[in-house]
């Protein structure tokens, strides 16, 4: 049996990053949040009403099949109205999931990968797309022409903040020839920008 991997120890590693939910929804309307690559990561469901969780390993099978742990963990954590619905999906977002087309409004995809040209169908128009640039997905996202960037996130610590003036300074390669999809794909990696944030905030075509 897969080792039981909580919440708790996840935050321990890599921080607790609710405060950046709490400041998107701060911005903008976002009731159905899709993470995809979320592990166990539950910081989405402290901030927002219904979270879909989406994730092949085996431990976030074993974290997200046991709803009296789901709500320990959440229990004190979560704002007003949210982490109503928490789901999940032992998938791979590569392929189709049991979600409905235009049904959510925002995807999460942080140190995932490619997500954003395999699940966009599920954003509804004039939704939003959280990505970082670890893996791929925001170099990738900020090719896209039918992308508007409309904010970037700052981590200082558990703390982060959103900026949603100056944008036109962020997403600029530090090397031209390196803004390549094809390239970003077959490395798996972001490629450099002359001015980085953590995270970056897209919306998608109305």
């Amino acid at each position: 049996m897969a080792k039981l991997v909580t919440w708790g120890q996840y935050r321990q590693s890599v921080g607790d990053r609710s405060s950046l939910f709490a400041a998107l929804t701060a911005l903008w309307p976002i009731r159905h949040a899709l993470y995809v690559g979320s592990y166990v990561d539950l910081a989405p469901s402290t901030a927002i009403e219904i979270v879909t969780y989406v994730d092949n390993d085996v431990r976030a099978t074993r974290f997200f099949g046991d709803p009296d742990l789901i709500r320990a963990e959440l229990d004190g954590r979560t704002r007003d109205g949210a982490g109503v619905e928490v789901r999940f999906h032992p998938a791979d977002y590569y392929r189709p999931l049991p979600v409905d087309d235009s049904s959510v409004d925002l995807l999460i995809s942080l140190f995932t990968g490619p997500a954003w040209e395999h699940t966009r169908r599920y954003v509804r128009p004039g939704g939003l797309l959280l990505a970082n640039a670890s893996h791929g997905d925001a170099s990738l996202a900020a090719l896209d022409p039918s992308l508007q960037l409309v904010g970037v996130a700052h981590e200082d610590g558990e703390r982060y903040r959103i900026t949603t003036d100056e944008l036109e300074e962020y997403l600029v390669p530090r090397r031209p020839s390196a803004a390549d999809p094809d390239a970003i794909r077959r490395s798996g990696r972001g490629i450099a920008y002359t001015r980085s944030a953590f995270a970056y905030i897209f919306r998608t075509p109305s």
